[in-house]
């Protein structure tokens, strides 16, 4: 393998972008309903009316954000340092990793805009949709590239 296909660097290029403006959006403006922000959630509002709790989730909504930006880091290096090969390897790990969403994520945002408490009503969807179509991208970046 020779060069990196360009629409494997654009692909990964584009998904941390966005993932750049989520670790924006959850470190400045956790409370947002843009850039995948929890704002979305009812239980942000519900927990900023018990301190300890809100504490707690703040937590683990910086704990989201940070362990992002070491993804982003990561990803940084690979694109601008590492060898075709490297790229391609892990852009094939990407699509398991993505996946991994729909196991236990999935199914409580789901169940969470079924209840009522996720707006837009159909956020999960969209969400779903977002992520199924980074997966299809990376999937087809990749045969391409092979």
């Amino acid at each position: 393998m020779g060069e990196t296909p360009v629409a494997l660097t654009v692909l990964v290029a584009a998904f941390l972008v966005l993932e750049t403006a989520n670790v924006a959006a959850l470190y400045l403006a956790p409370g947002s309903t843009r850039f995948n922000a929890v704002g979305v959630f009812s239980g942000w509002e519900a927990s900023t009316r018990d301190e300890d709790l809100h504490a707690f989730v703040r937590y683990l909504v910086y704990w989201v954000a940070g362990t992002k930006v070491i993804f982003i880091a990561l990803w940084l290096v690979i694109l601008l340092v590492g060898e075709p090969r490297t790229q391609l390897v892990a852009s094939v790990v990407m699509v398991p990793a993505i996946a991994i969403f729909y196991w236990r994520l999935f199914p409580i945002v789901r169940r969470l805009d079924a209840r009522g408490q996720v707006q837009p009503t159909g956020y999960s969807a969209v969400l779903g949709w977002m992520i199924a179509g980074f997966i299809a991208a990376f999937v087809v970046a990749i045969a391409v590239a092979v």
